[in-house]
């Protein structure tokens, strides 16, 4: 039970990857866990072994942080997840949809990083933040997006120097294809799901694009990251964990 006793926060705890930390964390001892997520029900539907606050909004909006900042006293950890996704070349991308993904991926991130380092202050804790392989390697058609992860990259850095002083460690987990939702923001995949299957669209992008011909699941990288989060990493800060299948070599 390696978090016996922990509060923990969780942005997009709804579903994918945010969800699998919720439950992976909760099963091994958390006592409380702060929920945001914009889908209420999806929060809602998420039933734990353990005290749960909810939250419903953006975590772009420096009111839901105003809100919260009471329910982040006595924080252990932090999970910056909460993400969205598109596609599209720069030439033709709106520059509402380049603002979308910058607000939740990057000033929610900040906004998020600020609030838990702000709880942690005087007691140090750890946080793992949700980048991803799209912010190392670059490709067409994901400006947005890779630029959104590759600049929360290095704010974990920063972040990672910054909370030393107060033993806060921060770090990042930069995973390629993982089977959650948000690839149904993705129009290229969601053609291919109605066409082939949702599974059969997984398994058909992870053979093209990783050498070991294979996505992760939501479970997997929540037992990597909380990895990152135990006193098993007591030692690593500022780092980047790529959990790819190769896709970056």
């Amino acid at each position: 039970m390696e978090f016996s006793g922990k509060t923990a926060l969780i942005t997009g705890a709804a579903s994918g990857i945010g969800r699998a930390v919720a439950e992976h964390l909760a099963a091994r001892g958390a006592a409380r866990l702060i929920l945001v997520d914009r889908d209420a029900a999806g929060l809602a539907a998420l039933q734990l072994p353990c005290a749960v606050h909810r939250e419903t909004g953006d975590v772009a909006d420096e009111v839901l942080w105003a809100r919260l900042a009471s329910a982040l006293d006595g924080l252990d950890h932090a999970v910056v997840n909460a993400g969205v996704a598109s596609a599209g070349d720069i030439i033709g991308l709106p520059f509402a949809e380049w603002r979308r993904l910058l607000s939740v991926n990057l000033d929610g991130a900040f906004l998020t990083l600020q609030a838990a380092m702000r709880a942690m202050a005087t007691r140090g804790g750890t946080i793992v933040a949700t980048a991803s392989a799209a912010g190392i390697k670059a490709e067409a058609g994901v400006a947005a997006y890779g630029a959104s992860k590759a600049a929360l990259v290095h704010l974990v850095k920063v972040a990672a120097k910054e909370g030393a002083v107060a033993n806060i460690r921060v770090n990042a987990i930069a995973p390629a294809g993982v089977k959650t939702p948000v690839w149904d923001e993705v129009p290229m995949f969601v053609e291919r799901a109605e066409a082939i299957g949702r599974d059969a669209a997984f398994d058909e992008l992870a053979a093209l694009a990783t050498p070991l011909g294979r996505y992760a699941t939501s479970e997997q990288v929540a037992a990597q990251i909380a990895f990152l989060l135990s006193e098993s990493s007591t030692l690593i800060t500022g780092a980047v964990l790529v959990a790819d299948g190769g896709y970056t070599l």
